[in-house]
C-alpha cells in the first residue's frame, strides 16, 4: 500500500533537486514545448519490508534530469513547466500523483 506523496518542494529551480518520498518513481511532462515520452522512470528505491512495516522512502531527482538536447543551442536544456510525479510499485500500479513546477 502507498500513501502519502511528499515532495521537498512544490516548485525546483532549473539547476536544483527536489527529494521524492517513493519507491518507483515515474514523471511525465505536462508542458514541454518538444516531444517527450509519455510517461519515464526518474527512479527507485529497492524497499524489503516485514509483515505491516511501514518506510518513508525517498529518491532525489536533480532538475538536470528533466533536460533536452536543445538541437538550436548545442546544450541540454531546462524547461519552466510543470511536471506531473507518479509513484507505485510498476508503471501499471500507480497508487499517487503529485506536481512540481519547474522554475
Amino acid at each position: 500500500m502507498f500513501s502519502n506523496l511528499k515532495t521537498s518542494s512544490r516548485e525546483v529551480a532549473k539547476d536544483g533537486t527536489v527529494n521524492i518520498s517513493s519507491v518507483q518513481l515515474y514523471l511525465k511532462h505536462l508542458g514541454s514545448k518538444v516531444e517527450r515520452p509519455r510517461e519515464q522512470l526518474a527512479g527507485f528505491r529497492r524497499v524489503t519490508l516485514q509483515p505491516n512495516e511501514t518506510k518513508t522512502v525517498e529518491i532525489a531527482l536533480p532538475a538536470s534530469r528533466l533536460a533536452y538536447w536543445d538541437v538550436k543551442l548545442q546544450a541540454f536544456r531546462v524547461e519552466s513547466e510543470t511536471v506531473s510525479l507518479t509513484i507505485g510499485d510498476s508503471s501499471a500500479n500507480i497508487a499517487l500523483t503529485g506536481t512540481v513546477e519547474v522554475q
